[in-house]
């Protein structure tokens, strides 16, 4: 168990320095496509989901092989924590500007801290927890597939709701990069 929580909590440093870093990506590479999927590709609250999802699917295929076979649920654990990153950010991102009017960058970089956090400690229970039922890590592998699909996808192809809209009124890839 605590081998386990040492993993999980070294995850919460692996997936926050990561995402962190994804938030310049796309820039870095100049503007290239590639990037753009997988990186903030603009200011949305859409958009710097990519900072929690992708390196958490990092962390958990580095983390697959260390516990294959020696713990409960792995692809549960892990499927719920990358839908508790983002559901918990635009939470607490969306409460606190409603109550203050304002982003303010220190809030939102505790806020994304906060929220891989929970989902690291989340996944700790889960992966520490009775066995589920087989067909829940089904269920969870399914769910980082659909919303790895869709990450990259409303990269692309966003709907035009709010959460996709850059604070400059654009969605998805900026003009000049297409």
């Amino acid at each position: 168990m605590k081998r386990i929580l040492r993993w999980e909590l070294l995850g919460i440093l692996f997936v926050f320095s990561l995402g962190a870093l994804l938030h310049f990506v796309f820039e870095w590479s100049g503007e290239s496509l590639l990037a753009g999927a997988f990186a903030s590709v603009n200011e949305s609250v859409w958009e710097h989901f990519k900072q929690g999802f992708w390196p958490m699917v990092i962390w958990a295929a580095i983390e697959y092989p260390v516990f294959r076979g020696k713990v409960n649920n792995f692809f549960a654990a892990k499927g719920t924590a990358v839908y508790l990153i983002p559901a918990v950010t635009a939470l607490i991102f969306y409460a606190y500007t409603a109550a203050t009017g304002e982003e303010i960058l220190i809030v939102d970089i505790l806020i994304f801290a906060a929220a891989v956090a929970i989902g690291q400690l989340v996944s700790y229970k889960i992966l520490t927890s009775g066995k589920l039922p087989g067909y829940m890590n089904w269920v969870g592998l399914a769910m980082i597939i659909a919303l790895g699909s869709a990450m990259i996808l409303f990269t692309f192809n966003p709907p035009e709701l709010p959460i996709f809209l850059d604070p400059n009124g654009f969605y998805g890839i900026p003009f000049g990069a297409r």
